[in-house]
């Protein structure tokens, strides 16, 4: 169909959201076993690293987690902390003190003060009546409690986002008030369909029926998501493959032999290579074989690719050219691997 879209339902049981852009996938959420970024938790500090500049957290059923760049802590002390990412096979989950206590509406900010409205929304009169709208909802709130005010306001009943504000504000409190203890888990993580709801903003059509993913196409564009090849029409393609140490992608132009093909390939696949991330939760260091073109081309190339990150949600570092000709970037890991959850669930 045309417009937005997002369709909610089950794969092997467990919970699966896809928003729908003219019909392509542009996100995909997975219900994920075990802690999932967005966990809030009380942990307990254990050894510095050094050489890292990092310590150990103990967390809940004798899971461990990594913090970096900690201050002021010493081993044994208990600590709040929220899951950042997602952990590597073998190693500790990354963990982050910058608390965020988020909603649909409302976005409630520990240790970062101030009443923020999303530069999303324009209209001078409006940011004004929800800054007053924010101003009231953390009256008598502590000094160190900051709020965001989201993009979907815009279009919200002031009931509904003061309502919001007021259930965000109870549960940092609560939560704030509670690191005392041995590890717990204090907030779970949204599951998918609640993460839909969340994050994903006002939508032309929300479809909950038992056959919702098929019916939109997402079923298929998952499975194919499984699969290395990524077509970029007119012959050209590219393969990303996950390494253990890093993702590999090949980008190639097919049957074109025309001068410009290399270039046109290229350019297809750095507009394609965030989503193709995003939707296949991959993230670490991308080695990128481009298709053969000009090195006076290459900065046409780069400037395709870094405009595609910026409008990527997820936190992408660009490192430039390799001496053989490759392009290095790194990119957060901030989901499970598609592959892997798709693993998880035929396993049962």
């Amino acid at each position: 169909m045309k417009g937005t879209e997002i369709a909610l339902g089950r794969i092997g049981g467990r919970e699966v959201a896809a928003r729908l852009v003219d019909g392509r996938i542009e996100d995909l959420a997975l219900e994920v076993a075990g802690l999932a970024p967005g966990a809030i938790l009380r942990g307990k500090v254990g050894r510095p690293v050094k050489g890292v500049g990092g310590v150990f957290v103990t967390l809940p059923d004798g899971e461990s987690g990594f913090l970096r760049a900690p201050k002021g802590l010493a081993p044994g002390q208990p600590i709040l902390v929220q899951v950042a990412g997602v952990a590597e096979p073998g190693k500790a989950l990354p963990l982050t003190q910058r608390l965020l206590f988020k909603s649909r509406f409302a976005i409630v900010t520990p240790d970062a003060p101030g009443l923020n409205v999303s530069r999303a929304i324009r209209d001078e009169e409006q940011r004004a009546a929800l800054t007053a709208l924010a101003a009231e909802g953390m009256r008598g709130a502590d000094e160190s409690l900051g709020l965001i005010l989201r993009s979907v306001c815009e279009t919200a009943d002031d009931a509904e986002i003061a309502e919001d504000i007021a259930q965000m504000r109870r549960l940092a409190e609560a939560v704030l008030a509670d690191v005392n203890g041995d590890p717990e888990l204090l907030v779970d993580a949204p599951g998918a369909h609640e993460l839909a709801w969340r994050d994903w903003g006002d939508v032309d059509r929300v479809d909950t029926s038992e056959d919702a993913l098929a019916v939109s196409g997402a079923l298929d564009q998952i499975e194919a998501l499984a699969r290395p090849l990524v077509d970029l029409g007119g012959g050209a393609s590219m393969l990303i493959e996950p390494t253990r140490a890093l993702i590999a992608v090949d980008v190639n132009t097919g049957r074109d032999t025309s001068p410009a093909a290399g270039l046109k390939a290229s350019i297809a696949a750095a507009r394609e290579l965030p989503r193709q991330l995003r939707l296949r939760g991959l993230g670490g260091v991308v080695l990128i074989d481009f298709a053969p073109f000009g090195k006076r081309d290459r900065q046409a190339v780069e400037q395709v690719l870094g405009k595609a990150f910026r409008a990527d949600a997820s936190e992408a570092s660009l490192a430039g050219w390799t001496p053989l000709g490759n392009f290095e970037l790194t990119r957060r890991r901030d989901r499970q691997p598609l592959a892997d959850w798709l693993d998880e669930v035929a396993d049962g």
